[in-house]
């Protein structure tokens, strides 16, 4: 059975449709939410408000700005490399190896040389065209692709 994420990436696109907001967290890109329950990723950091309105709006008027955040993660070098894979493993056209080189100043296929290598053994990954990307069977097996960066 495919991933929803996959399955629902791959209709939208055959119709020629897709989410830019998805391509862009996809990419890793940074996105400020704005309001209550609002979500954001900046400086590597994820974070949203708080969803009680009336504490959101209280701590306004109060200069108490900081209690209206929520931090769920902040990334190091290592977990941005890793959720680039992950995150890229999840699009069809897969992992750029020239991006992730230029992003990060280093190759993805020495990085990651025990888990690609491993992956492409069991044909769930292949290498092509400077792309690190789900095979067929990867496309049916994508989490335990995933769990290699996770």
């Amino acid at each position: 059975m495919k991933d929803i994420y996959i399955t629902k990436y791959q209709i939208l696109q055959k119709n020629g449709f897709s989410s830019k907001h998805n391509i862009d967290c996809w990419n890793q890109k940074e996105y400020i939410g704005f309001g209550a329950a609002s979500h954001s990723y900046n400086e590597n950091v994820r974070y949203s408000k708080i969803e009680n309105i009336e504490n959101y709006i209280n701590n306004i008027e109060t200069k108490n700005f900081g209690k209206n955040i929520i931090i769920h993660e902040k990334q190091n070098k290592e977990e941005i490399q890793k959720e680039f894979m992950l995150i890229g493993l999840r699009k069809i056209g897969g992992v750029s190896i020239e991006e992730f080189k230029n992003r990060f100043s280093k190759d993805p296929l020495k990085l990651y040389k025990r888990e690609i290598s491993k992956l492409i053994k069991k044909d769930l990954l292949e290498i092509s065209n400077n792309y690190i990307k789900l095979t067929n069977k990867g496309l049916d097996f994508a989490n335990i692709v995933w769990e290699e960066f996770v």
